[in-house]
């Protein structure tokens, strides 16, 4: 019987070993793809959607926009995606929101592609792909906050998007100690939430 106990405690160890060293190493990625700025030569920069205000985008929204702007002006990419769903009752798509600022703040409407549909990360990034298969893509730089880079990244590989990184440095999302604590902990969840069950979590736009 002490044998059974014993050898059920050091399973049970090993279990949470093994927890918490894919928990932080999971931890380690979001933080270090969160400082990866990749500004390649691109087929299309690729605005994940966040919260807009019947039609006029949040300030985490508009920050992303604001850096697929500077990127469009660097020649980064000829067009920008902007991709996104919408709740029940609004008139407006995060995709639409996005690509009207975009237009308003300069960027020729024939540059500009929206994406109306996409309730999450994963199916926001699933529209886009089968978009990319129609203009014969293989190239694409998705722009969202820093914490969100690395489970975005993984998520454009596994629908088939050859995808980098070139997160915002402003907004909301990116002031303070504490708060870069906590969306390295909520992306983390929401990381191993999707490894385990190819889903992400939450309902609606602007959800992970």
């Amino acid at each position: 019987m002490r044998r059974v106990l014993r050898w059920g405690f050091r399973a049970a160890a090993a279990v949470v070993v093994l927890v918490v060293l894919v928990t932080g190493w999971t931890a380690f990625r979001v933080w270090q793809v969160a400082r990866e700025d990749s500004r390649k030569h691109a087929d299309a920069i690729v605005v994940l959607g966040a919260s807009q205000f019947d039609g006029r985008p949040s300030a985490v929204f508009r920050s992303r926009l604001d850096h697929a702007k500077v990127l469009y002006d660097a020649a980064v990419a000829p067009t920008v995606v902007t991709v996104g769903g919408n709740r029940a009752g609004d008139r407006f798509t995060e995709g639409a929101a996005g690509a009207s600022y975009l237009r308003d703040n300069g960027v020729p409407s024939a540059d500009v592609v929206e994406v109306g549909s996409g309730k999450d990360t994963l199916t926001s990034l699933e529209a886009v792909a089968r978009l990319a298969r129609q203009h014969s893509w293989h190239d694409v730089v998705l722009v969202t906050d820093p914490w969100h880079s690395f489970r975005a990244r993984a998520m454009a590989g596994e629908v088939g998007l050859h995808a980098e990184t070139s997160p915002t440095r402003s907004g909301p999302a990116v002031h303070g100690r504490a708060g870069e604590a906590r969306y390295i902990a909520r992306e983390t969840v929401a990381y191993l939430y999707y490894k385990v069950f190819r889903t992400s979590f939450g309902r609606g736009p602007s959800a992970v």
